[in-house]
C-alpha cells in the first residue's frame, strides 16, 4: 500500500485567528502566505487540518 499525501497550502492570514490556530498552522509547517507542504494523510493530520479549515487549502499530492 502506498503512502498516501496531501499538499496544504496557507491561503488566509493568521492574523487576528485564534492562538491555538496559529499554534496549529505553525506546527503544520505553514509559516508564510502561499507556501506549500506535503504532509502525510493519516488521522493527526486529518483533524489538524479540520480545525484550521479556515486558512488552508487541501488538495491529493
Amino acid at each position: 500500500m502506498a503512502d498516501k499525501k496531501v499538499k496544504v497550502t496557507l491561503i488566509k492570514s493568521t492574523i487576528g485567528a485564534v492562538p491555538k490556530n496559529k499554534k496549529t498552522i505553525e506546527a503544520l509547517g505553514l509559516t508564510k502566505l502561499y507556501k506549500t507542504v506535503v504532509l502525510p494523510d493519516n488521522a493527526s493530520t486529518q483533524g489538524a487540518l479540520r480545525k484550521v479549515a479556515p486558512y488552508i487549502k487541501v488538495e491529493e499530492a
